[in-house]
């Protein structure tokens, strides 16, 4: 399935910038549809545009290359996100940080918590079903929390979606024959909260697009004037590398490629033929100069990479079926599209023993980066990622500024004209993509703990072949990279790595860079929370001050007004901005329905603090730096508080309070308790502008 793309254009929407006045629940035709696929694994290097044409070009017999021609053309459509990485470099935090838009030191999910609750808060499918979208998922989720079927807590239908097909359970996801089970067992394949029946030799990369193609002619047939979000979530190239059942089929789109059949045991058109069994022409009978000896012969590739090469085509076939799709029904200038992996590649095939295991040596699926899935140098988390919007993006961009997954969410928002969450610590990368407005940087931060070791692979540094994981760090600004191994203490310093000019961080500029290395050391505590299911060695550190030069007593507070049921993010020109010198009213509700507080709280002395807030019922936030202290954004129901270790000194506030009742007296009370001494409201002269 090769075909050459056709280009449109588009005017820009000029609804893109939002203000707090939106009517958020309002469909409208101009509202892009938005699909956002996610693959499991996949490596940076995998791709030809980003890594694998070049291997080819280099004409080296003894380094393999794998072709990806459908998104390699969806690229050159479309932009190439060559900074871009993900929350997390294992699959189920990673997702959640993506789901949530929020980073690993604020995630309910981390480390390696498969299958639990995701947590309560709202997700992207929320945000979109309050701007007019239809919702689906289909594919591998892993975040439903305990129970069973409609018990589960934080099944899709109850996560934002309103429609969901495919595996929920993480481990499900490692066997793609849910029949016939073929190295891992059979395994359940949800509709909503009912098992899918008749699955036979259903390939589930070949599933799920088939699926995911019925649900998109569906919609525009019986919804056209509704715009829907997909987030299409393969679970390959992960683990078992088992091979589909015959070649993709002819053309793509509504009139060929793959294609759902409804039938029980012919559930799709390729469910037929032998399962296991079809390896793509050009690596069936491919070889190499495994010797690096032109003068002797060559040699087949190994039966698990020829899998592998295998279930990479076939995802990029899959794509290109559906990016077809989008056009033959002339929905393409009107969709988003965003392709995009979990985590960095793996060493996992889980084939039988007379397999050779899988190693991403042989492709160099890490590209020029040192590390893989479950390391956190850019290997394990730069992610290949493209955006393609036709009119919109523009062909052959190349956006090179540093993202990261949770930017998502506020870009999806955006995009439907809705104002994001406050809690996301994401920004929209709509000014990046498509040339218009003013970028916001991204705040690029990963935090992960994982046994074992990185791999001892020939193309990595000698320094970091072998070295011990344990708890990870890595943080971004510019063209610098902080990355720490092993934390046992905060006072250990960041390898500090230019990226732009040393992609295989190999030079630490640490040494020459103190002030970058007290930099680092700060943001890092200025951006999370303890979470006591994934304890750090730095939970309890002391978050740092700032230098407050010339201090004045009070607040600044900033009124709005805003129709979603969430906080939103800060955003457009306030309806007043008033300099006030206590925690108090005055005339702001008449000026809006929300208040933010800006300001200092000069705290007294270094240690623990626990935050408590009485809002009389209405929804309030609260950030100390960039950690979200008090979240009573998407339920102010019970006790609102959190637990910070602060430095004697100034530290930034915004506090946000929604009275969207107008009719209701305002409430807010805000309450410290200082090393467990007892409970006080906070006393108007701690408050500084």
């Amino acid at each position: 399935m090769h075909k050459n793309y056709r280009f449109f254009s588009l005017a820009l929407i000029s609804s893109l910038l939002i203000s707090f006045g939106l009517k958020a629940q309002q469909a409208s035709p101009e509202k892009p549809n938005i699909i956002f696929i996610l693959t499991d694994d996949l490596g940076y290097g995998d791709l030809g545009k980003f890594f694998q044409n070049e291997r080819m070009a280099a004409g080296d017999r003894s380094e393999p290359w794998i072709l990806t021609p459908e998104l390699d053309n969806m690229a050159e459509a479309g932009a190439m996100l060559t900074n871009h990485y993900t929350a997390a470099p294992v699959c189920a935090p990673s997702r959640a940080s993506i789901l949530m838009g929020v980073n690993q030191g604020h995630a309910h999910v981390r480390d390696n918590q498969f299958d639990k609750y995701l947590g309560d808060n709202y997700t992207i499918a929320d945000v979109l079903k309050e701007a007019g979208y239809s919702t689906a998922l289909i594919g591998k989720w892993g975040l439903q929390g305990p129970g069973e079927g409609p018990d589960w807590p934080s099944h899709p239908l109850k996560k934002g979606f309103d429609y969901y097909y495919g595996y929920i359970r993480h481990r499900d996801g490692h066997e793609h024959y849910p029949v016939e089970g073929i190295y891992r067992g059979a395994k359940d394949v949800y509709e909503n909260y009912d098992i899918a029946q008749g699955l036979d030799k259903c390939y589930t990369g070949d599933l799920f697009t088939a699926k995911a193609k019925q649900y998109i002619i569906e919609h525009n047939k019986d919804k056209e004037d509704e715009p829907f979000f997909m987030f299409l979530s393969y679970d390959t190239p992960h683990a078992v590398l088992e091979l589909p059942t015959q070649d993709y089929p002819e053309g793509g789109g509504l009139n060929g490629g793959l294609q759902w059949l409804g039938t029980p045991g012919k559930m799709i058109n390729t469910a037929s033929g032998e399962v296991d069994s079809f390896t793509y022409p050009e690596f069936a009978n491919a070889t190499y100069d495994d010797d690096k000896n032109s003068a002797t012969p060559e040699v087949a590739w190994p039966d698990t990479y020829k899998r592998y090469a295998t279930v990479n085509r076939r995802i990029d076939d899959q794509v290109g079926d559906i990016l077809q799709l989008l056009k033959d029904l002339e929905i393409d200038e009107h969709t988003l599209v965003v392709f995009t992996s979990d985590n960095g590649p793996s060493r996992e095939s889980y084939l039988p023993k007379e397999y050779v295991n899988y190693t991403p040596e042989f492709f160099n699926n890490f590209a020029h980066f040192d590390g893989i899935k479950r390391d956190v140098y850019e290997g394990g988390l730069r992610t290949a990622t493209i955006a393609y919007w036709p009119g919109q993006i523009k062909e052959n961009t190349v956006v090179d500024e540093p993202s990261i997954s949770y930017d998502w969410l506020p870009t999806f928002a955006a995009a439907a004209g809705i104002a994001a969450p406050v809690r996301t610590d994401g920004v929209s990368l709509l000014a990046s993509l498509t040339g218009k407005g003013k970028q916001s940087e991204s705040q690029v931060y990963v935090e992960y703990s994982q046994g074992g070791k990185i791999p001892n692979y020939a193309e990595f540094n000698e320094a970091h072949q072998g070295k011990k994981r344990g708890q990870m760090q890595m943080i971004r600004k510019g063209n610098m990279v902080g990355v720490r191994y092993d934390i046992q203490s905060h006072d250990e310093d960041f390898e500090i790595y230019d990226v732009t000019e040393d992609s295989h961080q190999a030079q630490d500029l640490a040494a020459s860079m103190p002030e970058l290395q007290k930099e680092f050391k700060a943001a890092v505590l200025r951006r999370r929370i303890a979470d006591a299911e994934a304890p750090r060695p730095y939970d309890k550190e002391l978050v740092p001050a700032v230098d407050l030069k010339k201090a004045k007593p009070g607040l600044t507070v900033h009124s709005f007004n805003h129709d979603a049921p969430w906080i939103p993010q800060w955003t457009g020109k306030a309806i007043q901005r008033k300099k006030i010198n206590t925690l108090s009213f005055g005339d702001e509700q008449s000026k809006g329905n929300l208040q933010v507080y800006e300001g200092y709280i000069r705290v007294p002395g270094d240690g623990k603090y626990e935050f408590s807030v009485e809002a009389g019922g209405q929804k309030v936030f609260m950030r100390i730096h960039n950690i979200g202290v008090l979240d009573g954004n998407y339920s102010s129901e019970g006790p609102i508080s959190g637990t910070v270790y602060l430095e004697a000194g100034y530290h930034p506030i915004k506090l946000y309070y929604s009275n969207k009742d107008l009719t209701a007296a305002p409430a807010l009370n805000l309450y410290w308790n200082f090393n467990d001494t007892g409970k006080t409201e906070l006393p108007d002269n701690v408050y500084f502008k």
